[in-house]
């Protein structure tokens, strides 16, 4: 497919090359906004959280313009799934990384420098090369670079969660190429780490887009880990409940074989993942669980960023994670595809002292104290009474008013209790020792301690010391954290963690606000949430995955980057049978309804036979005497049909039309079915032509392609069976049911 070179000139054009490009209907906020921006050739940063769309903002004003746009990623399963993608969408996109050889390389280099690639993803390393620089230069010079987009930007502060030196040598490009724009994107980042991509990537005036951090359909929930017995009883019982794609974070290597062992044991499809794995071993590994070949993978942290795997149902971290930043982007790995999942975290004191012991062999002090801060801001995460979404967001600066609904907090909600004069004294004592201490040392004044950070700054000597003693250090902590998470009182985030009075606690000093504290009490047992699907749509559904499966295995793609499950889901509740209802499916453009449309459709038609069950009313079905076969055969079988006659093969047809050779196979059947002269000779070996047609035959030539499937047990293709049926019959008549 050839983009446009035309920039649209309104905000239907926008939409229309949406729907054209990627099947969706509408823009998700913030997102036309962003691609106008582009565009016009600002400047950007956009923070989107994970699932929320950032990919589309650079590659859909890369199709709109004439040139190229090179994409720093940092991760190679990344781009591999990124170009996947648009390659299934018919978008000319490829990378250049570590895992391809040297002749490859070229060839994608010559095809960047024909013109015949719009997206080109490239790791900082090789993109800060010399040799590459020049290959640049000589694009850049022939006026054919567009923008750069650089991905998992907060890869380039060193306060980022995962700070990359390679990232911070991008500025450099702004020297090199200063007409061009740059757009800088990640799923996390708080607002010094914002300030601090800004100011790295030396970003002119940028249009900068903070999505909300909120993840509507994730469900939060903390539970107590009082032993391993304990957490892997209640894990087993999850994973026996909850039947998707599960990730499983531990904390070390040993951790991750010891559970993905106990886990086989029990029947499970688990896989291990971590650094101390072969490399071979862990890219088979993710493959599997990218292909659904494996529900379960068990991993340490090196497993998550940049798998594009929207269909993850549940997470699970086994063992407490480091940061609260961490604990948000690992997590975030559940619902990419928007639909509802699960986010578990086990926390038992013993992974504080585990996570201590590594801050404290850290050599460099800074980091330490740093390290030491993001620890207590988890824990307190973990412990903490009030809204999860509302702790997580605060983090980032969001505020949030609680009342979720979908965390265990808000569902499970525990006693509220009026604690507005203790927190009268723990405020006044912070006004006391001027904002200059963080909240250990305040409870140890407020409980009367005899330490000796308080005798020597002479902090027994304040009318706050010793006027908190009925109360417990535990009780303490809870009302600080509560304070904290509910934005009355501030902490510095530089390490040092020393507490601030804001606006609502001078509220709270002059009795003009009050406390309420929720109080632990025995932990809720959380329910499944139901599906949303009935029985009906449930088996549909599932029928639906399993083709889709079986149409990912042959074309050698993950099964998402032919639908998600989201699409499926829509699919089962309507029932398409259909172009035009097919192609009413969010994410079903032109090249996924040329690709999918009919497989799809015949085992919704199937199924719905079989039930008794009517199609999709949203838009007009045809009359029942129209067949597909009184029809001319369509623009792009016709444009196939062409290069089949010049004796092309169909690979090569494909190659030379840009399409899978799947979807050229797809014209062939039609052609042979409106009685075009095709050798089927040339595309199937007789004895496979000669078993299929049997089959027909003996199911008296049935509606649908899915019972031939099916009686021949999966052994023979869609593709095969599709030409087979097309084309003309055997004997001299052939009836339809």
């Amino acid at each position: 497919m050839t983009a446009s070179t035309t920039t649209p000139d309104s905000p239907a054009d926008l939409t229309d090359a949406l729907k054209q490009y990627f099947g969706y209907d509408s823009f998700r906020p913030g997102q036309r906004q962003i691609v106008a921006a582009a565009l016009a050739g600002r400047d950007q940063l956009v923070v989107m959280p994970t699932g929320g769309g950032k990919s589309l903002c650079f590659q859909l004003p890369a199709l709109l313009q004439p040139g190229l746009v090179i994409v720093v990623s940092p991760l190679i399963a990344l781009m591999h799934d990124q170009v996947t993608a648009l390659k299934a969408n018919g978008i000319a996109a490829t990378y250049l990384n570590s895992s391809l050889e040297f002749e490859q390389i070229r060839r994608r280099e010559r095809a960047v420098q024909a013109g015949q690639v719009k997206l080109l993803y490239v790791a900082p390393e090789r993109l800060l090369s010399e040799g590459f620089l020049r290959f640049l230069d000589d694009l850049a010079a022939d006026n054919r670079l567009v923008s750069f987009a650089i991905d998992e930007a907060h890869c380039v502060s060193e306060w980022g969660h995962d700070f990359r030196p390679d990232y911070r040598q991008l500025g450099g490009l702004r020297d090199r190429y200063p007409g061009l724009p740059f757009m800088a994107l990640t799923a996390t980042a708080t607002e010094r780490v914002r300030q601090d991509i800004i100011m790295q990537l030396r970003l002119r005036e940028p249009h900068c887009h903070v999505a909300s951090f909120n993840r509507h359909n994730l469900y939060y929930e903390v539970r107590e880990k009082r032993g391993d017995r304990q957490a892997y009883n209640e894990l087993l019982a999850l994973l026996e409940q909850n039947q998707g794609a599960t990730i499983i974070y531990r904390f070390s290597r040993k951790r991750v074989e010891q559970l993905t062992e106990k886990l086989t044991t029990d029947g499970f499809e688990a896989l291990p993942y971590h650094a101390g794995l072969p490399a071979a071993t862990r890219t088979e590994h993710q493959e599997r669980f990218i292909r659904d070949d494996a529900r379960i993978i068990v991993a340490t942290i090196a497993f998550g960023m940049g798998i594009n795997k929207p269909d993850v149902r549940l997470v699970v971290h086994y063992d407490l994670p480091r940061s609260l930043e961490s604990y948000y982007q690992e997590s975030g790995r559940a619902g990419r595809d928007s639909d509802p999942a699960h986010c578990l975290l086990f926390f038992g004191s013993g992974d504080i002292r585990n996570i201590q012991y590594l801050i404290d062999q850290k050599s460099d002090p800074d980091e330490q104290r740093i390290a030491s801060q993001q620890l207590r801001q988890v824990t307190d995460y973990a412990e903490g009474t009030n809204c999860r979404r509302q702790i997580q967001l605060g983090y980032f600066g969001e505020a949030f008013p609680g009342g979720c609904d979908n965390c265990d907090n808000c569902r499970y909600p525990k006693p509220l209790e009026d604690w507005t004069i203790a927190a009268q004294k723990f405020l006044s004592c912070v006004a006391r020792v001027r904002e200059r201490f963080g909240t250990a040392h305040i409870i140890n004044i407020l409980r009367g301690s005899k330490e000796r950070q308080v005798l020597e700054r002479r902090h027994h000597e304040l009318s706050t010391y010793n006027i908190g003693r009925d109360r417990s250090v535990n009780e303490w902590r809870l009302l600080a954290r509560t304070l904290l998470h509910q934005g009355l009182v501030s902490e510095t985030n530089d390490g040092y963690r020393v507490l601030k009075l804001n606006a609502y606690s001078w509220e709270i000093l002059r009795k003009q606000r009050q406390v309420m504290v929720a109080v632990p009490q025995q932990q809720a047992v959380v329910t499944a949430q139901p599906d949303e699907l009935s029985a009906e749509e449930r088996e549909l559904f599932d029928r639906l995955r399993d083709l889709r499966k079986s149409l990912a295995q042959e074309q050698g793609v993950p099964p998402y980057v032919i639908f998600h499950d989201a699409n499926l889901r829509e699919m089962a509740a309507r029932r398409p049978q259909t172009d035009a209802q097919f192609m009413a499916i969010s994410g079903v453009g032109n090249r996924k309804r040329e690709q999918y449309g009919e497989p799809f459709m015949d085992m919704i038609r199937d199924f719905c036979t079989e039930r008794g069950l009517e199609a999709d009313r949203s838009t007009p079905a045809p009359p029942p005497h129209q067949r597909a076969s009184d029809r001319l055969p369509s623009t792009t079988a016709k444009q196939t049909l062409a290069l089949y006659r010049r004796g092309l093969s169909p690979s090569e047809i494909a190659t030379e039309r840009g399409y899978r050779r799947a979807t050229i196979m797809t014209h062939l059947a039609e052609l042979l079915s409106k009685g075009e002269d095709i050798d089927l000779d040339d595309l199937i070996e007789p004895a496979r032509r000669q078993e299929i047609e049997a089959a027909i035959a003996h199911l008296d030539y049935p509606k649908h392609l899915s019972a031939v499937f099916q009686y021949l047990d999966g052994r023979f293709t869609y593709e095969e069976i599709r030409l087979v049926y097309a084309a003309p019959p055997p004997s001299s008549t052939r009836r339809r049911k």
